[in-house]
C-alpha cells in the first residue's frame, strides 16, 4: 500500500530526481520580471501517505510537508544546495535518509510534481507552465494526470474537453471564459471518478487542474493552480503575483525524473544559496 512505503526508499528516490533538476531541465527564458540568474519553481506534493522533513544547508525548511500541498512560486538564485531528508519527526542530529547536493540551473521555470505513476509507484515530473497571451474572451485550461489511475476523459458540463489523457501527460485548450462544472471519468465511459467541481475560468487567465491521488486507495482528488501573466493586454499580471503557480515562456513539459522528491527540491530552493569558491 502507498501509505506503508518507507521513508528511506522515498528519500533515495528523491536524490535521483533532485540531481535530474540540473541534468534534465531545458533552457527556458526567464519569466517576466525575473532576472536571468534566478529560477522560479513551485512544488506540488501529490503522493498520498508520505510526510517528510526537509533540511537544506543544515536548516529545517519544510517540517511535516504533507500530501496535497502546493507551494507558492519561489524566485531563487541559481546555484548549489546541500540537502538532507529525514522521516517526519526524526532527530536531525542522526543519520539522514538522504544527503545530496543539488545544482539548480538559472532561468528554470516550472511546477515540480511528486506523484504516483499509473500503477502506483512514486515518481516526479516537472512541467513548464504556459502563460503566453490568451485571446480576448477566453481562458486557458490545462489538465495534468498525475494520479494512480488509468486513462481518463476530462469533461466540462458533461462534454469531453480532453479525451484519453494518461499519466503523466498534460493537455491544454483555450475555452470560453466563465464558470464550468468539471469532472473526470474513465476514458470512453460515463463513470465519474473525480468531481464534479466548479472552475472559475476568468478571461485572460491560465488555470492548471491536477488529477492526483490513488484510485485503489480511494483518494482521487483535484488540485487547482492559477497562473498569472496570460492576459492578452500588454499590462498582464506577472507570474507569481496571482495564485500559486510558477510562470514560464515555454509550453513543453520537462522529462519525468523519479520518486516523491519534489519535497527535496522545494527544501533546496527555499534557503540561502551555498557559496561556491570561484
Amino acid at each position: 500500500m502507498i501509505t506503508s512505503r518507507s521513508a528511506a526508499v522515498a528519500a533515495a528516490a528523491i536524490g535521483s530526481c533532485a540531481l535530474g533538476l540540473s541534468a534534465a531541465a531545458p533552457a527556458v527564458a526567464a519569466a517576466p520580471g525575473q532576472g536571468g540568474d534566478q529560477a522560479l519553481v513551485s512544488v506540488f506534493h501529490a503522493v498520498p501517505g508520505l510526510t517528510v522533513d526537509v533540511y537544506a544547508n543544515g536548516e529545517e525548511l519544510i517540517p511535516d510537508f504533507e500530501p496535497g500541498t502546493l507551494t507558492e512560486p519561489l524566485a531563487l538564485p541559481a546555484g548549489s544546495y546541500d540537502l538532507e531528508i529525514f522521516e517526519a519527526g526524526a532527530d536531525p542530529e542522526g543519520e539522514p535518509a538522504l544527503q545530496q547536493t543539488v545544482d539548480v540551473p538559472a532561468g528554470a521555470n516550472a511546477t515540480v510534481v511528486a506523484h504516483l505513476s499509473a500503477d502506483g509507484n512514486p515518481e516526479l515530473n516537472a512541467y513548464v507552465n504556459d502563460v503566453s497571451q490568451v485571446p480576448a474572451g477566453e481562458a486557458r485550461l490545462t489538465v495534468r494526470h498525475v494520479a494512480a489511475a488509468p486513462a481518463v476523459d476530462v469533461r466540462a458540463g458533461g462534454t469531453p474537453v480532453f479525451e484519453g489523457l494518461e499519466n503523466p501527460d498534460e493537455a491544454t485548450a483555450e475555452v470560453p471564459a466563465g464558470t464550468i462544472s468539471a469532472d473526470v471519468v474513465l476514458a470512453g465511459t460515463d463513470d465519474v471518478v473525480i468531481g464534479p467541481a466548479d472552475l472559475d475560468l476568468q478571461e485572460g487567465t491560465s488555470t492548471v487542474v491536477y488529477a492526483w491521488g490513488s484510485a485503489e486507495e480511494d483518494s482521487l482528488a483535484l488540485k487547482v493552480q492559477s497562473l498569472g501573466g496570460a492576459h492578452a493586454a500588454p499590462d498582464g499580471v506577472d507570474a507569481g503575483e496571482s495564485g500559486v503557480a510558477a510562470a514560464a515562456n515555454s509550453s513543453s513539459a520537462w522529462l519525468a525524473w523519479s520518486a516523491a522528491g519534489a519535497v527535496a527540491v522545494a527544501g533546496a530552493l527555499m534557503i540561502r544559496r551555498r557559496s561556491v569558491e570561484q
